[in-house]
């Protein structure tokens, strides 16, 4: 039986539960720009995007470069600022990575998040230098919901598409991996197991990774 290769891990939602402050920096800077929506409508319209995609979306296209790049920097720093002093793991990530990688499983983050918030975060974890390939959305042109990603990682893994897993969290991110010929287990941060259920590329889904088991999860893979 065909097995899978390599685990590709989404960042935010995935490896740390951190969205909801994401969502309120966000949230916060429109609301500056008198632009008003709620967690809500931010989950469905812009989940998964880049930053500049988000600004874009919101801001429409006649904005320049400059000024999307300071808008997004501008967010970023109130993000990090908010989370930091909060900043942990997913329950069991660490001895998740350590028995995936004893298994000979290569790893991969690919994250729609720049090199800031990737560098914030996998030091902050104690994780830099961890994973096999990362990649980031000064990597690619398209967001989640496009596979770009994930095609991405898998190139950078050296492994064909069909044989990654992926840890999502997102609507968007499933969707990405799907479209990139890719399994997922869904990490519950936003979504309940039986949302996370209704999807075909799904092979489980779970609270944290304490419950996870890489070589249970191998015997999963779909035909």
């Amino acid at each position: 039986m065909n097995q899978y290769e390599a685990f590709i891990f989404d960042m935010d939602g995935t490896l740390i539960d951190n969205m909801p402050y994401h969502i309120h920096s966000w949230l916060a800077l429109f609301a500056d720009l008198d632009i008003h929506l709620t967690e809500q409508e931010f989950q469905a319209r812009l989940s998964g995007k880049t930053n500049a995609e988000t600004v874009r979306e919101m801001l429409g296209s006649q904005v320049n470069d400059a000024e999307v790049a300071r808008i997004a920097a501008q967010k970023e720093v109130q993000y990090r600022a908010m989370y930091g002093p909060k900043m942990q793991p997913v329950a069991g990530l660490a001895d998740f990575l350590r028995q995936s990688q004893a298994a000979g499983l290569k790893t991969a983050v690919a994250t729609s998040a720049g090199p800031d918030n990737i560098a914030f975060v996998l030091d902050g974890l104690g994780l830099a230098g961890e994973f096999t390939a990362v990649v980031g959305a000064h990597d690619v042109q398209n967001g989640k919901p496009h596979p770009e990603i994930f095609l991405t990682a898998a190139a950078r893994l050296a492994v064909a598409p069909s044989a990654c897993l992926v840890f999502e969290d997102s609507r968007a991110g499933i969707e990405a991996a799907r479209r990139a010929g890719m399994d997922v287990v869904v990490i519950t941060t936003a979504l309940s197991v039986a949302e996370a259920r209704t999807f075909a590329n799904v092979v489980a889904a779970a609270g944290d990774y304490q419950t996870l088991d890489p070589l249970a999860l191998l015997r999963l893979k779909k035909p």
